[in-house]
């Protein structure tokens, strides 16, 4: 009699990618650049932040963000980082006495005005503020983040973009190739009491050469950052 050989079938167990961050009990300074592509005045302050990343502590002690704002959109350049949300961002850091008035490049470090910046200053005032530990666990696509504060508060998870260039064939940088790091991406926000837990969606494919996480929480009625974590995603 003949034998038919069937092939075993092995199931192997699906790798899921699995990233862990978590801060100190101390607030770990946030680092918030409004800027512009369109903005002939931006580059130099783009260039600080991309700095940033080869500094001791970088995603550990501070986190920078750069938002792209979209009021400069106008003057011949779009800036395809730049969302109304994040110049309404500005706008009520302004609203809310956070800072003078909205322009670019404006720096905010934790959720204060700095504009030593503009006198050459390149190091800032490190917060002391005990505010407890925030941790974020990321398998695959799905995020847990646990707050000390277990008051009602706001969550924000953006995608950040590295190593991106873009050659401006318009307005006030014309012919200029930029390069950006920390560039907001995307952001999803969830209110919450100390826990949240999300599905994330897919990270913006914008030309990146690597792509972290900032997670920070806020009160719910204010911008106020109260404690940050990320992290690259490998």
């Amino acid at each position: 009699m003949r034998r038919m050989l069937i092939p075993a079938l092995v199931l192997f167990p699906l790798l899921v990618h699995a990233e862990q961050w978590q801060s100190s009990n101390t607030q770990t300074d946030v680092i918030e650049l409004f800027t512009s592509e369109g903005c002939s005045s931006c580059p130099p302050a783009d260039a600080f932040l991309s700095s940033l990343k080869n500094r001791d502590g970088v995603f550990r002690t501070f986190i920078p963000m750069a938002f792209h704002v979209d009021y400069w959109n106008y003057i011949g350049w779009k800036d395809r980082f730049a969302s109304s949300e994040y110049s309404q961002r500005q706008r009520r850091y302004a609203r809310d006495g956070n800072i003078s008035q909205v322009y670019t490049p404006g720096f905010v470090i934790n959720s204060q005005e700095w504009r030593p910046w503009f006198r050459g200053a390149r190091n800032w005032e490190t917060s002391n503020e005990q505010v407890g530990n925030l941790t974020a666990d990321l398998q695959g696509n799905r995020l847990k983040v646990y707050f000390a504060d277990k008051t009602r508060n706001h969550l924000h998870v953006a995608y950040l973009g590295m190593g991106i260039e873009t050659q401006v064939k318009a307005g006030e940088n014309r012919g200029k190739t930029l390069t950006h790091d920390f560039v907001v991406l995307d952001v999803t926000t969830l209110p919450g009491e100390g826990e949240w837990q999300l599905k994330l969606p897919a990270a913006p494919d914008k030309g990146q050469q690597r792509t972290a996480l900032a997670i920070w929480v806020s009160p719910t009625d204010s911008q106020q950052v109260l404690q940050a974590v990320g992290g690259y995603l490998e």
